[in-house]
């Protein structure tokens, strides 16, 4: 049996997702082989994402900042938000590099057959955004599913008499698939060749 140390970090790592007993015990005697200053540079990692990390109080993306990087990036398109169910789609668009308007996260998606409604992922926030700007467009990235079609239609509906194209992401996702797994010229040309909601 393993001492209390190694047992203790083995079992650490089976909190990730992915993560099975085989590639813990793996991963915990690769922590053993590093020098210090590796060893530190990885628990201090770990403790600044606990620590510094939180949503922006403009978008909900994630930063260190009071605004994060692309809120007080005044060479972005003011005029054009991306509205996204899930943070980690900001940081898969910006890597695509297309795409040069403004962002909002919401909390999810709609999902009264979960108890999710529209006050639980925050859109209120998002439509105050939307009245208080200058947009002639949003986009909605959320990943294909009922969800994200009933979401972009309360959306839609909400936004009427605003003046402001609704807009999504063409088809060429997969109905269900995940935005993270979805290669990067398939979600390029998806948020290029979006689709006016009518």
């Amino acid at each position: 049996m393993y001492p209390d140390s190694i047992k203790n970090l083995i079992e650490s790592f089976k909190y990730f997702p992915g993560i099975g007993e085989k590639t813990a015990e793996r991963l915990a005697f690769s922590v053993m082989e590093m020098d210090d200053e590796r060893v530190q540079l990885f628990s201090d990692s770990m403790h600044d994402v606990k620590t510094k990390i939180h949503a922006c109080p403009k978008c909900n993306t994630l930063t260190e900042d009071n605004l994060c990087s692309i809120c007080q990036d005044k060479m972005r398109e003011e005029n054009v938000l991306c509205v996204v169910d899930d943070v980690k789609s900001v940081f898969l668009f910006e890597r695509l590099g297309t795409f040069h308007g403004l962002y909002h996260v919401l909390s999810g998606l709609i999902s009264p057959l979960d108890g999710i409604n529209p006050e639980d992922i925050g859109l209120e926030k998002l439509i105050d955004r939307i009245k208080e700007g200058h947009f002639d467009e949003v986009i909605l990235a959320f990943k294909p599913s009922i969800e994200g079609e009933m979401t972009g239609l309360y959306i839609k509906k909400v936004l009427e008499g605003l003046n402001i194209t609704v807009s999504k992401i063409a088809n060429g996702v997969p109905m269900g698939a995940d935005m993270e797994y979805i290669d990067a010229l398939t979600l390029e040309r998806a948020l290029l060749d979006r689709k006016k909601i009518s």
